[in-house]
């Protein structure tokens, strides 16, 4: 338990920066006198763990220290194989497919020899077909461009000739996408979308 909990701190630190002894305590939930038992562990064994102390002071890696390390078990190595096998269908709905791909191979050349050796024999063994996909509908990935863009769409929708919304939100539902507009918290189920037409209006997301 110790040793992942170190390499924990390890990671913590590497991904956020300096924290201070409580919040690593909190993250970890054991207390703070462990976690500083913990520091001086890694001291000693070498890693540049720095510790400042007073106002604005933290825990933090000096001398840009940099690990590779995932601390996966082996059983976590087989499982993140296969995630890393799969492409959810919803990627390719909201044009994700080929961005989605190429972070599944940086994924995997992130991690060291030793845990890809561990991952490659996976998908061989396990063999998981993709689902079906559904048919490919360009009004999904065009509202995912606008939600993630902040871009302004007219929508058709049944209950009105042509709206002018500002997408902050998609959710997925037993019946399809729904659209969630801003402002009035406007919900539009797929079923309700006619024609959609991006417009070169911006607006700044407040929230959903």
């Amino acid at each position: 338990m110790r040793a992942s909990r170190l390499l924990q701190i390890l990671l913590l630190l590497q991904n956020r920066g300096r924290l201070t002894a409580g919040q690593l305590a909190r993250e970890l939930e054991v207390d703070r006198r462990t976690i500083l038992r913990d520091v001086d562990a890694l001291n000693e064994a070498g890693l540049p763990v720095l510790t400042q102390a007073g106002h604005g002071g933290g825990i933090t890696l000096g001398f840009d220290y940099r690990t590779r390390l995932t601390g996966l078990t082996e059983e976590e190595a087989e499982a993140m194989a296969l995630i890393l096998s799969l492409m959810p269908q919803e990627l390719a709905d909201l044009g994700l497919a080929g961005p989605g791909a190429r972070a599944q191979a940086k994924l995997r050349e992130a991690f060291p020899d030793q845990t890809r050796r561990q991952m490659t024999a996976m998908p061989a063994r396990f063999a998981v077909p993709p689902a079906p996909a559904s048919a490919p509908d360009a009004r999904r990935a065009a509202l995912g461009t606008a939600v993630r863009e902040g871009q302004m769409v007219w929508l058709a929708v049944k209950r009105a000739s042509g709206v002018l919304v500002h997408p902050v939100r998609m959710e997925l539902s037993r019946g399809g996408w729904v659209l969630i507009c801003a402002m009035t918290q406007t919900r539009y189920p797929e079923a309700e979308w006619g024609d959609i037409t991006l417009s070169a209006r911006r607006f700044a997301a407040t929230g959903t």
